[in-house]
């Protein structure tokens, strides 16, 4: 059986409304706080580990989201 290979390794703020549910806002705030945690830069790119990480989330439920 083949596996489905994700198109991208970021997240970004349309992501996390997917995702979450959040608002726009909520979602900007989010990786706002996922960026200073691992002291990046404010155009620096949020990783799916990283995101995962922070929330929580496991990685085979956030994938499904990254595959469009």
């Amino acid at each position: 059986m083949q596996q489905k290979v994700p198109t991208r390794i970021v997240i970004y703020a349309k992501d996390v409304i997917n995702i979450t549910g959040r608002k726009e806002r909520s979602a900007w705030k989010l990786l706002a706080q996922i960026r200073k945690k691992y002291n990046k830069q404010k155009g620096q790119f949020i990783t799916v580990d990283e995101f995962c990480e922070f929330t929580g989330i496991k990685e085979e439920r956030v994938m499904p989201f990254l595959l469009n």
